[in-house]
């Protein structure tokens, strides 16, 4: 129906709540079926509002869910629990892990302090919402143009936000990515991750609560006027008065945050709470009707019983605040009194709104009025759907190398900003706060010690680069290099959590990047066994009709039970080890840097057989073998020479040249560039017999495999003492002037934030 046919006030309540003129029939036809006016009741204001929330993009998914079937996420033996806030897999020995990732894209652009904070609070609410002490964080960043409009500001509010939360809470940042690019000037992406432990005798939680006659308990911070309407906003493209829409961005106290958490998990391993949900987008609305949907029954609640900051905010603003650090508990009426107790000594509120009924409806008073009376089913599992059309991608080989300037000496290749060090970011965040760490930002996977002595380790990954020229061949790299990067040292990946960021659903292009991006996640993490156990789905990324690029990124998780071998690190350890390239080239593909930006302008392929079920092989064989290195590292955007270097930097160690490889200069300059799978890594003279026979046995094993067949194993040289890094070419860097370059060359790109 076109816009001329609805009167002024229809279109303007269209606007405000979200809602297409054909979610406004079907609302009242719903809202005529719960009454009993079949031709369809108008709503009122509390019924625009709960539907505005539950219908956004961001809390029904309704552009995305009919991909995300696709993923692997069905229970088994070692993961359960994927309709809670995080997914949860048992490691057996009495402990169990909960991760999860989630965009806070809209409101850090909006406001990057707070929108960065609250993405961290938010997350850390879906972790111990689950019985889990939250143990970890990483986090996923994409900015524009250092020198686009607000964006030394944007870089400078969301580290700042991310730190601040962060490190008052007391859980250590143990990874992280960024990523800048000028098709991130209109929007910026802020991903967060975290982890969770859970240990006997600790229980696991559930959101669902199982019988009626349960209070319905409100626990944490008073309700402000932050965030109303919040959900709606992180639905929507921005235009110019995007980043003026502040009074939808969350206001967090990590202070609060902290207090939560021990009183939470202080009255869960109690045994006082049935089920509990955290109060994230949509606050009481999207936590009260998901609760009473999942399980069947119905609830009375009273929204005048809310604990307010401000005595003036009426219903509406109540169901849509998502003021932070607040949890909805079901609880026996009796245990209420002691709940209370223990929520008073950390200076939280809990307080009684309602009850868990048999009539399967939500019900909401105001001061003793009915202000409205919906089955929660409609809202959620009736909510509307979309098959939107979309442009199918195939992996078409390219070459865009001559629009492009290349760089190619490596000191200059060091002050490029997708090669400086991101030390200047990740030294504010607290990386070893509770004692457990054991490695940190400054190594390409998280560490964390279990208290069963086993390790648990967490990877990212994203190369929205190469998934902006290739979709396709751009998601498999975002799960492959992770993978392959907890493989190599040592890891078996459990499962896995996605954080899909995409512009406009509504244009094919960015619909079609979408499902390409699906497709090639859902059939590894099929093919490679690890469950997507959690998720997020982030649209509408656009700003004055202007996308960005597609970005999906995913966490792994892995563990390491075998701790009678160390961790290969990531550089260079002790001269004389053998330094060795595995290669599986599948495809190339070029990186050229211009105005400071990474961009992948050539890619080859088509050629050779894209296997899964080699590409598994491969990372068994690589995480069997981990034990023989030294050092390991896959080789990422900006290729073999640059990857060399920095481990020689790092370490103060070089690469000796083999001379069988230097005599095959001219053949072997393409091993400098990416290929699909590269893997870098240094071997004891003591296990190098064991390592290369490994290899060798591999490949006898899998002849007839096509993928395999493209496996190769490549000496580049030997490790020697010196501060010279001499590159196949012949030019000689210092490793104290490259490691300068390193550290001090994002001053330039960021003047202002000295």
């Amino acid at each position: 129906m076109s816009n001329t046919t609805i009167d002024s006030d229809l279109q303007e309540k269209l606007s405000k709540y979200g809602l297409s003129f054909e979610e406004y029939e079907l609302m009242k036809l719903q809202l005529g079926k719960d009454s009993g006016k079949g031709s369809g009741k108008e709503p009122n204001q509390v019924e625009w509002a709960v539907y505005s929330a539950l219908w956004s993009e961001h809390c029904s998914y309704k552009s995305s869910k009919v991909h995300l079937k696709k993923f692997a996420c069905q229970k088994d033996e070692k993961t359960d629990l994927f309709d809670e806030g995080a997914g949860v897999v048992d490691l057996g020995q009495g402990e169990k892990i909960t991760f999860k990732m989630e965009s806070h894209n809209h409101p850090s652009f909006i406001e990057p302090f707070q929108g960065a904070a609250t993405g961290v609070g938010g997350i850390l609410r879906d972790i111990f919402s689950m019985g889990a002490r939250p143990i970890g964080l990483a986090n996923y960043l994409c900015f524009g143009d250092p020198k686009a409009d607000r964006m030394s500001d944007l870089v400078d509010g969301v580290v700042r936000g991310l730190t601040h939360y962060g490190n008052c809470v007391g859980v250590p940042t143990l990874q992280g990515q960024t990523h800048f690019h000028e098709k991130y000037n209109g929007n910026i992406l802020v991903n967060a991750f975290a982890l969770g432990l859970i240990a006997k005798p600790e229980k696991l939680m559930t959101s669902i609560p199982q019988k009626s006659g349960l209070d319905i308990l409100y626990a944490g911070a008073k309700t402000g006027r932050d965030g109303v309407h919040g959900a709606s906003m992180a639905s929507q493209s921005f235009d110019d008065d995007g980043p003026a829409q502040k009074t939808t961005v969350q206001i967090g106290d990590p202070y609060y945050e902290k207090c939560l958490i021990e009183a939470c998990l202080e009255v869960m391993n109690a045994g006082l709470i049935h089920a509990v949900q955290d109060m994230g987008a949509a606050g009481v609305t999207s936590s009260s009707f998901e609760m009473a949907a999942k399980s069947g029954f119905g609830l009375d609640i009273h929204l005048d019983k809310v604990p307010l900051r401000d005595q003036t905010m009426g219903p509406e603003e109540i169901l849509l605040s998502e003021s932070q650090e607040r949890m909805l508990f079901m609880v026996e009426p009796e245990n209420v009194k002691a709940i209370q107790k223990i929520f008073a000594k950390w200076d939280l509120d809990a307080e009684v709104l309602g009850t868990v009924t048999d009539h399967q409806k939500v019900r909401l008073f105001f001061k003793n009025e009915l202000l409205s009376e919906i089955d929660p089913h409609k809202l959620t599992e009736e909510a509307p759907a979309y098959n939107r059309p979309f442009d199918a991608f195939e992996t078409k080989a390219f070459d865009k190398s001559s629009e492009f300037g290349s760089t190619k000496k490596l000191d200059e290749v060091y002050s490029q900003l997708p090669a400086v060090s991101r030390k200047w970011i990740y030294d504010q965040f607290d990386q070893r706060v509770g004692a457990s760490t054991e490695k940190d930002c400054r190594f390409s996977i998280g560490v964390q010690r279990l208290p069963s002595g086993r390790s648990v380790g967490i990877a990212l990954g994203c190369d929205p680069s190469l998934t902006d020229a290739c979709p396709v061949w751009g998601s498999r790299l975002t799960y492959l290099v992770p993978s392959f990067s907890l493989a190599i040292k040592g890891f078996k990946t459990l499962a896995l959590t996605d954080c899909l960021n995409f512009g406009n659903p509504q244009k094919t292009k960015v619909m079609g990047q979408f499902a390409s991006s699906v497709d090639q996640l859902a059939s590894l993490s099929h093919g490679f066994g690890t469950p997507v156990i959690s998720g997020n789905v982030s649209l509408y990324n656009e700003t004055d009709n202007e996308n960005v690029p597609p970005t999906p990124a995913v966490g792994l998780v892995g563990l390491k039970s075998d701790q009678t071998h160390s961790i290969p690190e990531d550089c260079f350890q002790k001269s004389g080890d053998q330094v060795y390239l595995m290669s599986l080239d599948l495809c190339r593909y070029d990186y050229e840097l211009k105005t400071g930006q990474a961009q992948v302008t050539k890619l080859t392929d088509g050629s050779v057989t894209y296997d899964i079920k080699a590409l598994k092989l491969f990372s068994q064989f690589c995480l069997e073998n981990s034990i023989h290195w030294s050092s390991s590292q896959v080789v990422e955007k900006l290729g073999l020479e640059y990857a060399l270097s920095q481990s020689a930097r790092k370490s103060r160690l070089s690469l000796k040249w083999s001379e069988e490889f230097k005599d095959q200069n001219v053949e072997n300059k393409t091993k400098l560039k990416l290929g699909f799978m590269q893997i870098l890594v240094s071997v004891k003279q003591q296990n190098l017999k064991s390592f290369t026979d490994a290899f060798e046995q591999f490949k006898k094993d899998h002849l007839e495999d096509e993928s395999l067949k493209h496996l190769s194993l490549i000496q580049l040289g030997e490790v020697h003492e010196s501060d010279e890094y001499v590159s196949l070419t012949g030019e000689s860097y210092n490793a104290t002037e490259l490691t300068k370059k390193h550290e001090t060359s994002w001053r330039k790109h960021f003047e202002r934030l000295e």
